[in-house]
């Protein structure tokens, strides 16, 4: 992470949450703040990939219910 592209913001965790975090950035040698920043750029990067598969999807067309009845009975079905 480069420091002169930076936001400083202030975040709350958990005391166990906090101690989690701070055992991962001393195992691996990193600071708290690259680890967390590591984190939320995962959970955006998965949520970007989550609305690309939503938009991805195939939907029927929306029908107003006096158009399906309408269907319904132009195929002789009611």
């Amino acid at each position: 992470m480069e420091k002169s592209k930076s936001k400083q913001a202030t975040i709350y965790f958990d005391k166990n949450i906090h101690r989690a975090v701070k055992l991962k950035a001393a195992g691996s040698n990193r600071s708290i703040s690259d680890v967390v920043h590591e984190a939320v750029c995962n959970l955006l990067a998965e949520e970007q990939k989550n609305l690309l598969a939503f938009e991805a999807q195939d939907y029927e067309p929306v029908m107003s219910y006096e158009e399906l009845l309408n269907d319904l009975k132009s195929e002789g079905k009611i």
